[in-house]
């Protein structure tokens, strides 16, 4: 066997047993997003708002730490929001009593209604023994499903997907 298909068997395995260990909390979805900011603008017309500086979104267990925040609105809904910076940063509890994943990228676009969190750029989640990184990861909140490698890339030596996991203790 090549490989690169061994590589991608084991990531596909490695996802696949962490992804069953833990589902996120339910009650994430139902809460209100909550940001604290140094600054803020809302433009009601393009249905879009701005944070800037020192930026932290909640919802529920999920947390954003970045330096930038911009809200997509949809008839007065979160459609998506757009986090950047040197310090854009997640964390979520996805279970009562399990351990926190994190990550981080230079970008992240969160989408509540679908429960998804791409990272863009420099991307790196960790999540029990094993860690993540590729230029871009999708996180499904709701399942705590990590895929690596852009989806979209023919050419899979330009998107490479670096997994570690570290042996039990």
């Amino acid at each position: 066997m090549a490989t690169m298909t061994k590589n991608k068997l084991i990531w596909v395995l490695t996802v696949f047993i962490y992804s069953s260990y833990a589902i996120a909390l339910e009650s994430d979805a139902k809460q209100p997003i909550v940001i604290d900011s140094n600054g803020a603008t809302y433009d009601e017309k393009s249905e879009f708002s701005t944070y800037n500086g020192n930026v932290v979104a909640t919802q529920g267990s999920i947390r954003v730490n970045s330096d930038k925040l911009v809200v997509h609105f949809k008839e007065g809904e979160a459609e998506k929001l757009v986090f950047s910076g040197k310090a854009a940063k997640f964390k979520q509890t996805p279970s009562i009593g399990g351990k926190d994943i994190t990550g981080q990228a230079m970008i992240g676009e969160f989408y509540p209604k679908r429960n998804l969190l791409v990272l863009i750029d420099d991307a790196t989640v960790w999540q029990g023994n094993g860690t993540y990184s590729s230029n871009y990861i999708e996180y499904d909140i709701k399942s705590s499903l990590v895929k690596a490698g852009d989806k979209n890339t023919t050419d899979n030596s330009k998107q490479r997907v670096h997994v570690v996991i570290q042996p039990k203790q």
